[in-house]
């Protein structure tokens, strides 16, 4: 779970959150869609503290930390809750993939190395990627790459998996087989915010769609009610620059 109260962040005078408020049930999963810059990462880095909101409040889980009075014990707590998975991997080169998925559970998890190889084989073999435990990855695609930073973030057992733009980096070609690991996640019931660009993916994975522009949340609802029926003019534009006019192809096939 997810609940976000009053979350403002400016990097010198350009404010870049309004005030943020929203609640993200458990095992939900929630897109966010909208133009570069409208400060969708941002408040990602927020949730977990990567960026310290100058104002509200963060809950995920049973963690609840006040962003003008947070101490370190607190958002380390804060963290422990959530997991990211970035848009440039962020893997440790000199590492191999299993060493790569194994690091947070013996450093954060503070996990014996038996019990954290165990738990990495498992997550891996989850992402496809089991036969590519002992490669470094420079030896890796970069959808292969992605899925190891989602494997790391899976092993953690997080409350919440944050994603920012988990196929921005990638190759056309590469950008599926990246979807689907994500899609079958969503399908275990893990609460997930995801920042994305791909509409389709967007619709058929989301119980809950935001568009974000200029530091607010302009709408939110269902796949069905934003990508058929957006009723805020800059939500409509946006959809309609992105992939045309609200889909009519989307209508038709929820017909059926």
């Amino acid at each position: 779970m997810i609940y976000l109260h009053g979350i403002k962040k400016a990097f010198g005078n350009h404010e870049v959150l309004k005030g943020i408020n929203l609640t993200i049930e458990k095992g939900k999963v929630v897109t966010i869609l909208g133009p570069s810059g409208s400060g969708k990462t941002t408040l990602l880095r927020c949730i977990n503290f990567l960026e310290k909101p100058d104002e509200g409040i963060v809950q995920v889980g049973d963690v609840k930390v006040e962003a003008a009075k947070a101490n370190k014990k607190e958002i380390l707590s804060l963290r422990k809750q959530s997991a990211m998975v970035f848009q440039h991997y962020n893997l440790f080169a000199h590492k191999t993939v299993l060493g790569n998925v194994m690091e947070g559970l013996i450093v954060a998890k503070k996990m014996n190395k038996k019990e954290a190889r165990e738990r990495s084989e498992q997550v891996l073999e989850k992402v496809g990627l089991l036969d590519k435990l002992n490669y470094f990855p420079s030896q890796l695609s970069g959808g292969q790459q992605q899925r190891v930073g989602i494997a790391r973030a899976l092993a953690l057992n997080p409350e919440v998996i944050l994603f920012d733009e988990p196929t921005s980096a990638l190759d056309p070609e590469l950008v599926g087989e990246v979807l689907a690991v994500i899609k079958d996640i969503a399908d275990e019931g893990i609460t997930m915010l995801i920042v994305t660009h791909e509409m389709n993916f967007a619709r058929d994975v989301s119980d809950q769609v935001l568009f974000m522009d200029g530091g607010l949340i302009i709408e939110k609802g269902s796949p069905y009610e934003i990508f058929t029926k957006p009723k805020e003019e800059r939500t409509r534009k946006f959809l309609k620059r992105i992939s045309g006019e609200p889909s009519v192809s989307w209508l038709q096939e929820t017909a059926h």
